[in-house]
Order: C-alpha cells, then sequence, then structure tokens
C-alpha cells in the first residue's frame, strides 16, 4: 500500500505537467515563439501557466523519493514527506477552496501513516 501511495504522488506530478501542458497550451506556445527567455513576466496567464506547469516537477521529485524511501523502508524520511505533503495541500485547500489542492490532502496523511508503519509496504 505504501509504494501505491508513493507512485500516486509521482503520477500527480506527471499529471500536473501534463494538464498544464493542456490547459496552458496557447500562452505556452506564445512564449516559446517568442523567444522563451523572459517571457513568463507578462501577460499573467503566461506566469500562471509556468508556474503550475513546473510545480510538477517537484511532485514527481516527492514521488520519486517516497518510491526510494519505501523501497528502503526509510520510515523517517516517509514522515518529512509527508509533512511537507500535508502542509502544503492543507495551505492550498485553505487559499483556494476550489481546488486540486485535496488530492495531496488525502496522500500526505497516507505517506505520514506509511511513516509510521501503519500502511503494509
Amino acid at each position: 500500500m505504501s509504494i501505491v501511495v508513493a507512485w500516486l504522488l509521482f503520477g500527480l506530478g506527471v499529471a500536473h505537467v501534463a494538464f498544464g501542458l493542456v490547459k496552458f497550451k496557447a500562452p505556452l506556445a506564445a512564449a516559446a515563439s517568442a523567444g522563451f527567455v523572459g517571457q513568463f513576466q507578462v501577460p499573467e496567464v503566461r506566469r500562471t501557466a509556468f508556474w503550475f506547469t513546473l510545480f510538477g516537477l517537484p511532485l514527481m521529485l516527492a514521488g520519486h523519493i517516497a518510491v526510494h524511501a519505501v523501497g528502503v523502508r526509510d520510515h523517517a524520511l516517509l514522515k518529512v514527506i509527508g509533512g511537507y505533503v500535508l502542509l502544503t495541500s492543507l495551505i492550498g485547500v485553505l487559499a483556494i477552496p476550489r481546488s486540486p489542492f485535496w488530492a495531496p490532502l488525502v496522500l500526505g496523511p497516507l505517506l505520514l501513516a506509511a511513516g509510521y508503519g501503519w500502511l503494509p509496504r
């Protein structure tokens, strides 16, 4: 079960990038055709597209680290990852209640539970 939760975190990152590329296709393409460098300051939609899409990479990294932690039974590392995911998602849900932050709000406690050994590997 713990390995599934870890891979779900990685999958959330992949979904974040994929959704960002689809949803923000036009502003990302416009920035790329304008030379990419320095093209994400204005308009606001370009900045939003950049940060939304790029945020998927740290989620993927956290997922990879969680997969590794499950594999080597590093419970302390799973607790750290779970704590960060939980805190980030709580802040996100409070700031933007109608947002996808509810998905990691489920994963955070599950990662913490894995860290405490309450979930099977």
